[in-house]
């Protein structure tokens, strides 16, 4: 089921971190269950594999963070594993597409990651996105005994060894990390030329080679992310200079929703946005609600923001909410 086309789809962040053990993840599992029946296009889950004390490090950009934010979680906070996660939803679900925002691909092993993002876009008909980026966090990196200061070029070579076990039969790979030759790894993925990779970052040089190079969607990142058309029209031609295309690629914008005074969304106001986000070259509109704690509750909402979200932008996937 491989989703290639610009046509918008609407996607949702599961949270799936706790600052406090919440004793039960079947709630997320409910949420991401009610998305799939209300024809939600994309489901999306964040990463963070240890912490250190140093927090504040997240407000700093030249680290890879976001000016003024804050984590939303103190260091001993909960976070799931997103794989093991995606992998538990895919046998929950039927439909609705897979994602990380993002995996800190850096810190896995090149080959054992390749192995896992092919299994379970094998075992879920091809509906996994990989959305990858370098992080802010040095601790991290120490934990994996792995140079912070290298990182960028460490992802390079975790999506370079990806995309070659996906599309050799009998593979052979060489770079300043790790060297092999005539290696075997089945299955490839389900999606033809391997599961997506959506590359988060800035607009800089560096995100520009990468996603020229290695993607097929950009999650926009820092003031890019703030003022997304502008952001586009500044991306699309740093990537036109590192000898890529952006034409067809797919681009991560964000819906913020708006309430009435009685804490009822109004949707369609939350949709106003969608038609010149996307033709500006937004594809991929991920929104952010608030849910009740009552699974029936959970599904109104999405059914209700899909609605919305189709009779303004189009028809996405083509899912229409279950009754």
């Amino acid at each position: 089921m491989t989703q290639t086309s610009r046509t918008p789809q609407l996607s949702i962040g599961l949270v799936s971190f706790a600052a406090e053990d919440p004793g039960s993840w079947q709630f997320l599992l409910s949420r991401a269950q009610a998305a799939d029946r209300a024809g939600v296009d994309r489901i999306v889950v964040s990463d963070h594999v240890a912490y250190g004390e140093n927090l504040e490090a997240y407000a700093r950009p030249e680290l890879g963070g976001s000016k003024g934010g804050a984590q939303p979680t103190g260091p001993d906070g909960h976070w799931l594993e997103p794989l093991t996660l995606l992998s538990v939803i895919a046998g929950q679900t039927s439909r609705v597409r897979l994602g990380t925002n993002i995996l800190l691909a850096a810190l896995r092993r090149p080959v054992v990651l390749s192995k896992t993002l092919s299994t379970l876009d094998v075992l879920s008909g091809g509906r996994v996105d990989l959305g990858v980026g370098v992080g802010w966090q040095k601790e991290e990196y120490d934990a994996a005994g792995l140079p912070f200061d290298r990182r960028g070029k460490l992802l390079d070579h975790t999506l370079s060894v990806l995309q070659t076990i996906w599309s050799e039969q009998r593979a052979s790979f060489s770079d300043d990390f790790l060297t092999f030759d005539g290696i075997h790894s089945m299955p490839k993925p389900s999606q033809p030329g391997g599961v997506p990779i959506w590359v988060s970052g800035t607009v800089n040089k560096m995100v520009a080679r990468r996603i020229a190079r290695f993607g097929s969607g950009w999650i926009p990142w820092g003031p890019a992310a703030a003022d997304v058309v502008a952001g586009i029209a500044q991306m699309r031609e740093l990537v036109e200079e590192a000898g890529g295309s952006f034409d067809g690629m797919q681009v991560v914008g964000t819906l913020s929703s708006v309430r009435l005074g009685n804490g009822m969304i109004d949707y369609a106001a939350t949709m106003a946005k969608v038609p010149d986000l996307a033709a500006a070259g937004v594809t991929d509109f991920r929104i952010g609600l608030k849910v009740p704690t009552d699974d029936s509750a959970t599904f109104d909402v999405f059914a209700a923001a899909v609605t919305a979200f189709r009779a303004t932008a189009g028809s996405g996937t083509g899912a229409t909410p279950e009754p």
